[in-house]
């Protein structure tokens, strides 16, 4: 059986569209298991150059972006969790990061780039 250029390139990225939501399905289910989170960059680092050049590189860069943000928020939300502050980092944190996963897998599911002209 052979295949065209353009079939494996839309197999590819239909395997590619997998593995990033899957990588939400995993930052999602960090809120019970943690290293689900650990996993979930693990993963968009390893398979970073897959997507390099294609609409999905985006949700990567979103998804890696989400991880650090949400570690610094979270060390200094322990950190400060002594003078009450901290909590309340903690809170806002989790807050954000619903809202990050939530955008990421709509904008996912509708084929869309997370960067494009307008939108941050």
């Amino acid at each position: 059986m052979n295949l065209s250029a353009s079939q494996i390139d839309a197999d590819n990225s239909d395997r590619d569209k997998h593995i990033t939501l899957a990588v939400y399905a995993l930052q999602a289910i960090s809120f019970l298991f943690v290293i689900t989170f650990l996993v979930a960059v693990i993963i968009n680092y390893v398979k970073r150059e897959d997507v390099r050049g294609s609409w999905l590189e985006s949700h990567f860069r979103w998804q890696i972006r989400t991880f650090w943000f949400s570690l610094l928020w979270v060390s200094i939300g322990f950190a400060t969790a002594f003078i009450l502050v901290g909590y309340l980092l903690l809170f806002a944190n989790a807050v954000w990061l619903i809202y990050r996963i939530i955008k990421g897998w709509l904008r996912l599911s509708e084929g869309r780039e997370m960067y494009s002209s307008g939108n941050g």
